[in-house]
């Protein structure tokens, strides 16, 4: 994974098999042609990809092994093809740290303020959380939960889809209107109820969209999501925000810290990340904004 915001890991084992003691399959030697134009500088994001007959006479393969490669190298992001024109260099990869405090701009590692982030507020209501999510926040079993439902929007795209799971009681209302405005949801619970983002602990896995998942992010019907399920915890280690943010997986890359000690998550904990709606669902409108 190459430094600065945006970035292009090497495409590995993307509907490919291991490879053996046998050597490289042919369609692998196409990939790593296709990835050494791009890395050493002939092709950049945007240009147009040698055709067909091109990288066969190049790789010295058959069109069909061309086609698969190419096939795979779309699938993971690293091609786009457009209908009757070509097939382009797909754009380099977003890098976010995920674990960085302050708005989801700060967590784009190194983007400088170029990119244009924007936040739609989908719903904000109150919930019954699941028995994990009860544990992980530590409220009791019929305590109610806030969840704050977020699509945020990148270059005018919508990249990530956010919820957030606040104890009521912690922060007896939350305001909708300063959200749907481009308010920081951590900057309001700090500032209205003390509640600082100190240190957070999270789980990554890479997984099918939910259809809902699937229609915000305007995903087709074989993209992959990476998911990032986790908790925020105050200066006095009281977790305040059970989190879950799901990202196209073929348009970013993450950077991760590790730490020596697991404080409140397991792994079995990513399988019940849910709650049951409690009251009326409070939509927002499309707006700007920071984490």
């Amino acid at each position: 994974m190459s430094r600065g915001p945006e970035g292009r890991g090497r495409m590995m084992g993307v509907g490919a098999r291991q490879r053996g003691g046998g050597g490289q399959l042919r369609y692998e030697k196409v990939i790593d042609l296709i990835e050494r134009l791009i890395a050493d500088g002939p092709l950049a994001p945007g240009s147009l990809l040698p055709s067909n007959g091109e990288l066969a006479e190049m790789a010295g393969v058959s069109l069909i092994t061309v086609r698969r490669a190419v096939d795979e190298c779309a699938r993971a992001g690293l091609v786009v093809r457009h209908q009757g024109v070509g097939t382009f260099v797909g754009p380099p990869r977003l890098v976010s740290d995920p674990a960085r405090a302050g708005g989801l701009l700060s967590t784009l590692t190194g983007s400088g303020g170029r990119l244009s982030v924007s936040t739609r507020v989908l719903s904000i209501e109150r919930c019954i959380p699941s028995a994990t999510i009860a544990r992980l926040l530590e409220v009791q079993p019929v305590e109610a939960v806030w969840r704050v439902e977020r699509l945020r929007l990148i270059r005018g795209r919508p990249m990530i889809y956010e919820q957030a799971l606040v104890p009521v009681r912690l922060a007896p209302a939350i305001d909708a209107d300063l959200l749907a405005a481009g308010a920081s949801l951590y900057a309001f619970l700090e500032e209205r109820y003390g509640l600082h983002d100190d240190s957070e602990e999270s789980f990554l896995e890479v997984s099918e969209p939910n259809r809902r998942e699937r229609r915000h992010l305007r995903l087709d019907g074989g993209s992959l999501v990476a998911r990032i399920r986790g908790v925020t915890r105050d200066r006095g280690g009281t977790p305040f925000d059970a989190y879950q943010q799901v990202y196209s997986a073929r348009h970013f890359a993450f950077y991760l810290a590790g730490r020596a000690t697991r404080q409140l998550l397991r792994s079995t904990d990513i399988m019940d990340w849910e709650v049951r709606p409690l009251g009326e669902v409070t939509e927002g409108p499309a707006s700007t904004g920071g984490f």
